[in-house]
């Protein structure tokens, strides 16, 4: 695990002149939380609080806490910024692995450039991963960065921008799990070769299981009295414009604010499906913890008629 350098943290908050700040930690550094506090306090920066609720990105930034402990500036750590805030200090935690690993990708690639794309925690290494290609007679391509991803060859759950870009006619991902890869696949319409860096696996994937699952979840959200169409009051993911253009297209939905998406509160609603505006990886990665049927709002246009099954697009902020 990646530990947050306090030191230079602190500097970089003196630079900004802010006299009072309060911490905002993902899920999975939280632990870090106490003695970061105890590290930046002994180079005499004012820590008001650290922001309990859950993070997941810096589209979910803890501003309430700001207003609430009369701090100046939040310091949001783990994630590079998704759009541009007054008063937020993103300090994002780069992860290392050894760029020699993609050799185990080189036999699964058919052509002589690939593009590359990778998380946040990965893309500073993206040059060595291009280098060690190189030795196998292999270019690259790597998007320049813009938008909701600062950093060149960055891809979000929520904006495969940078894989839209690239030219090259296949994409190579660098980095755990599939759900990414998979988006890329989803809006690129590539092939896209998966690599997960720690453990070497690589697989070639496809979003065919994924597409037969949401065309099912659409023909049993058909039979829905009623719709919440879920909006998010959370900073980098609130589209109200989404919502009340979705909200036009039936009778039978309404809209609803949220800041978690939870299970408990579907239940509370008691709608038969829902329409969600909020993070799109709650739709694809989460449905199993929900009740009922959760749509994208491209799949919610499928239901109701205008948009058809083969202008499926997958979700983006």
């Amino acid at each position: 695990m990646s530990s947050i350098p306090s030191g230079e943290l602190a500097e970089r908050i003196r630079q900004t002149g802010a006299r009072r700040i309060v911490l905002q930690i993902p899920d999975g550094l939280k632990r870090q939380a106490v003695p970061l506090v105890r590290a930046l306090r002994a180079e005499g920066i004012e820590v008001a609080a650290v922001a309990g609720d859950p993070c997941y990105g810096s589209c979910d930034l803890s501003l309430d806490a700001v207003a609430l402990t009369g701090a100046d500036l939040l310091v949001h750590i783990g994630h590079a910024p998704v759009d541009e805030r007054e008063g937020v200090l993103f300090e994002h935690l780069p992860f290392d692995f050894d760029p020699a690993v993609v050799a185990a990708a080189v036999p699964l690639l058919t052509g002589p450039t690939v593009g590359l794309v990778t998380t946040v925690q990965h893309a500073h290494l993206l040059e060595g991963v291009a280098a060690v290609l190189g030795e196998y007679g292999i270019a690259t391509e790597v998007a320049d960065e813009g938008g909701r991803t600062p950093l060149a060859g960055q891809v979000l759950g929520c904006s495969y921008a940078n894989a839209r870009a690239l030219t090259a006619p296949e994409i190579l991902y660098v980095g755990t799990g599939v759900f990414h890869p998979i988006g890329v696949q989803m809006a690129t319409q590539r092939r896209v070769i998966a690599l997960d860096p720690y453990t070497g696996d690589v697989q070639e994937v496809s979003a065919d299981r994924l597409l037969r699952r949401r065309f099912a979840l659409i023909e049993r959200a058909r039979g829905a009295e009623s719709f919440g169409i879920l909006l998010s009051t959370k900073s980098g993911q609130a589209r109200p414009a989404l919502a009340e253009r979705l909200l036009a297209l039936s009778e039978r939905a309404v809209v609803i604010t949220m800041r978690e998406v939870t299970a408990a509160e579907m239940t509370n609603f008691g709608c038969g499906a829902y329409v969600n505006t909020a993070c799109p990886r709650l739709a694809y990665d989460d449905q199993v913890r929900f009740p009922v049927p959760l749509l994208t709002p491209q799949e919610f246009e499928i239901l109701c008629g205008v948009r058809a099954w083969e202008d499926y697009a997958i979700d983006e902020i």
